[in-house]
């Protein structure tokens, strides 16, 4: 199963709004992925309180896997995604972005 281990670049971690521009990013991807820390289970991406509850702060290294044709397209897409600080200005078009990957 394809995965990509990726640091979370925001600021305020995977919480409020970083984690509805990756929720939906998820939801845009033609393939299911999963989002897990070191010491939790993996959990939909596309869930809003799964992915909430894994409590992931700025600098937690996070999991994420998918299975199926596009997996590689949408995991990093979802990764790059991720990596950067989706608290800044500038990201405001972020699951716009992603959605392209999605095939």
């Amino acid at each position: 199963m394809p995965s990509r281990t990726v640091t979370v670049g925001s600021a305020s971690g995977l919480h409020a709004r970083p984690a509805a521009l990756f929720v939906a990013a998820a939801g845009a991807q033609s393939v299911a992925v999963t989002i897990r820390t070191a010491d939790k289970a993996p959990v939909p991406a596309r869930s809003m309180l799964s992915v909430l509850s894994l409590g992931a702060r700025f600098g937690t290294e996070v999991v994420l896997e998918a299975e199926g044709e596009g997996a590689d397209d949408a995991l990093d897409a979802l990764a790059d995604l991720l990596a950067r600080d989706l608290d800044a200005p500038d990201t405001a078009d972020a699951p716009a972005t992603v959605e392209g990957h999605g095939g």
